[in-house]
């Protein structure tokens, strides 16, 4: 297969770590400083959104360790590498964003019944440096990284979009508590991030759980795939047959498939490159297929099927 199309993805690997070593620096700095803020100026506010920056910062801490992690080489015990533990990051992520919106909600509800007074100005002018802040992170993001296709770069720009949001909501609350004495558009702001929080969070969980559970990639059509393959040439037909995403924007298939019994093994091997081949330009990188004569076949359903009972032979 040779190594020569790999060169794109390490490019793109590279520049996700130093934008996520760079976005996390950026945001760890400004969560002590809303922290402090928040403490001095007395605002609780300031310290949730402090706390939804820690969360910021741990999510992009762990996508930037699965990054490293994922580089880690394959070895006997793991042949695929650490390259899956990028998934579970983005599950951990999307939960972790899940419970952080359910907790917003909650504290939310407390504080429709009594509004506490909030320290507005100082709040207005750490939330503002805070939008800046992430509008910084979000640009680097978007600019320097993979944020569409890599499951977990975009888990982390979610949770800074949603940061982002946080922190618009709670300019526009301090500008009516101080114009109008609106107390209660603090909590209502957060309830509104809370549920923004929590539809990223799900859909980062939904896919990454799909990945866990070796679905199907989105981006594949079984049946395009099938056509792809069976209509090569010397190929007869397909059965066994299995597409799973090994880690974001790596694809890998295995099939058996049935050929002419005559075929010498350099005939078989042409076959084999060709279909690689095409595939390849379907989105597959890693394939793996069992060449069978028409006598061996065993089953001639597309899907596997996986019996319990052993077959007497």
């Amino acid at each position: 297969m040779g190594h020569h199309h790999d060169h794109g993805h390490d490019h793109t690997h590279g520049a996700n770590k130093k934008v996520l070593l760079l976005s996390f620096i950026i945001i760890t700095s400004y969560m002590i400083i809303e922290a402090i803020g928040g403490f001095v100026t007395n605002s609780l506010a300031l310290l949730s959104d402090a706390g939804h920056m820690l969360s910021d910062a741990i999510s992009l801490g762990i996508a930037l360790l699965a990054f490293i992690m994922g580089e880690k080489a394959a070895s006997y015990s793991k042949t695929y590498g650490y390259k899956r533990f990028e998934i579970l990051a983005a599950v951990l992520n999307g939960v972790t964003l899940i419970g952080i919106a359910l907790f917003i909600c909650y504290e939310a509800i407390e504080r429709f019944a009594n509004p506490p007074a909030v320290a507005t100005t100082g709040m207005l002018i750490i939330s503002t440096i805070g939008l800046l802040v992430n509008i910084l992170v979000a640009w680097i993001m978007m600019r320097g990284s993979d944020t569409k296709d890599n499951l977990n770069m975009r888990g982390a720009f979610l949770h800074v979009l949603s940061d982002m949001l946080g922190s618009v909501g709670a300019i526009i609350a301090a500008l009516l508590i101080m114009f109008l004495g609106w107390g209660w558009a603090d909590p209502l702001a957060s309830v509104i991030v809370a549920l923004l929080v929590l539809r990223s969070g799900y859909y980062v969980t939904k896919d990454a759980v799909h990945i866990l559970m070796e679905g199907t990639p989105k981006n594949v059509d079984v049946t395009e795939i099938v056509e792809v393959i069976e209509q090569t040439n010397g190929i007869k037909s397909i059965h066994d047959l299995h597409i799973w995403t090994i880690t974001s924007g790596t694809n890998a298939l295995s099939c058996h498939a049935v050929v002419d019994g005559q075929l010498t093994v350099a005939d078989s091997e042409h076959i084999l490159r060709k279909v690689e081949h095409n595939l390849e330009h379907k989105g597959i990188k890693h394939v793996t297929i069992q060449l069978e004569t028409a006598s061996h076949q065993h089953d001639n359903s597309i899907l596997c099927q996986l019996k319990n009972e052993h077959h007497h032979h």
